[in-house]
């Protein structure tokens, strides 16, 4: 029935915006960052003393 093509072509978008949007979820959640090489304490800290 003609009537009914604007519900399926809604049908079809939320399809298609759902499995966009889990694909983009899959692809950044997947991917485990390497943890950084070198030394634990990388910054230096200085003492400061305000003389008022």
């Amino acid at each position: 029935m003609p009537q009914m093509a604007p519900l399926s072509w809604l049908l079809l978008f939320i399809v298609f915006s759902v499995t966009l949007v889990l694909f983009s979820i899959m692809n950044y959640f997947m991917v485990v960052p390497a943890a950084p090489q070198g030394s634990s304490s990388q910054f230096q800290t200085q003492a400061f003393n305000w003389k008022w």
